[in-house]
């Protein structure tokens, strides 16, 4: 398990990594600040252990720069209840207040990774199965009714939304009622690729192409044959690999890595962005051309704070398969507990409200779970 210290303390930031590599399960790397530890991160981390207060960048600025890429165990000497609210907002997955000896933080580590194992599908690329809406709203509708619309083509789509509005939900949906449902949907997140394998990620590449270039490799363009390809985050695709991907799109056919004859493709486009494209294009940062090739049918999702009527649904049947997979019992919202629900905003949308209940079956003592069990505590 390969986990990233950040504390700009020498003493503590050395005693952790010595203690930590005493284990063997543990490879472990260390970096005084936040920004240093930005530059350094890898893809293969699994898990980043972070002082909150720190010179020029502190902890929670430095979360919101992860983006939740990676999971995130906060520590700290000056714990303050609005800052350990704030911390578990932003996905936090446990808070530790110094002094704290290296068994509390490796049973910190190991309780997150088996969540995370459990929990966390894969940010970088993935073939994915089973569309499954917990519960519909009326101002879901509209977006449904166009998807399903959509679905009976093979033009592009692109769907548009914050972070955790279920993006890659719409994409199975839109895959799932087209012809193309018995052949793959595959998924690439461009946030989560180095911008040096992002291109033989989508292609593939020839053996011998480059210097571990040991076999020919397809990409994904090829693994999707006859199905849908994925493209989440477009907006953060390198200006520099736009023309390929264009020219993909336009042919219908695309080069290896390392190849010089071109491989006919059948796929599907679906791709998703929270960013504004329009203005990304106004600034010379996203292909005007590539834009316009992608947003055949634009899809707007509405944000969880204006789908109020879903959030029952969603909470409860969570709690279910949490409960189901971590043999917790039967356990149920109190009724302070859906209005607590009810009344919040979700600044990170689904994806924030199912965290808030995976924490809150497995940390509540009792079959129903109270408010402060909650621990929504945030500006409504």
């Amino acid at each position: 398990m390969n986990v990233v210290i950040v504390e700009d303390d020498i003493n503590m930031r050395k005693s952790l990594e010595i203690a930590l590599g005493d284990y063997e399960e543990f490879s472990v790397k260390s970096y005084k600040s936040a920004t240093e530890a930005l530059k350094k991160l890898s893809s293969d981390t699994d898990i980043i252990v972070t002082d909150i207060n720190m010179p020029g960048m502190d902890g929670l600025e430095f979360i919101k720069e992860l983006n939740g890429k990676y999971d995130v165990i906060i520590m700290t000497g000056n714990a303050t209840l609005n800052r350990a609210i704030e911390s578990v907002r932003l996905g936090v997955k446990d808070f530790l207040t110094k002094p704290f000896d290296i068994d509390t933080l490796v049973t910190a580590i190991k309780r997150t990774t088996l969540i995370t194992q459990k929990t966390k599908k894969p940010n970088i690329t993935t073939q994915i199965k089973n569309s499954n809406f917990l519960s519909a709203s009326a101002n879901l509708d509209k977006t449904l009714n166009i998807a399903k619309k959509a679905a009976q083509t093979d033009v592009s789509v692109m769907i548009m939304g914050e972070s955790g509005v279920g993006k890659e939900l719409f994409s199975r949906y839109i895959h799932e009622n087209s012809k193309r449902k018995d052949n793959p949907l595959m998924a690439i997140n461009m946030a989560a690729i180095p911008e040096n394998l992002l291109e033989s990620e989508l292609y593939g590449y020839e053996k011998g192409a480059f210097t571990d270039a040991t076999t020919t490799k397809k990409g994904l363009f090829e693994l999707a044959s006859g199905g849908t390809l994925f493209l989440d985050e477009i907006g953060e695709m390198p200006l520099n690999l736009q023309p390929k991907l264009l020219r993909a799109i336009q042919e219908r056919e695309i080069v290896r890595v390392g190849a010089s004859k071109p491989i006919k493709i059948d796929v599907r486009i679906i791709s998703a962005t929270n960013a504004n494209l329009e203005q990304k294009v106004a600034n010379g940062e996203f292909r005007e051309d590539l834009f316009y090739r992608l947003n055949t049918i634009p899809l707007k999702i509405p944000p969880l704070r204006e789908r109020k009527d879903e959030i029952e649904g969603i909470a409860t049947a969570t709690l279910k398969r949490v409960c189901a997979e971590y043999e917790l019992g039967q356990k149920e919202f109190s009724k302070e507990a859906i209005k607590e629900l009810l009344d919040y905003n979700y600044p990170g949308n689904i994806r924030e409200l199912i965290s808030i209940v995976e924490r809150a079956a497995i940390l509540s003592e009792e079959k129903s779970i109270s408010k402060e069990d909650l621990f929504i505590y945030a500006k409504k």
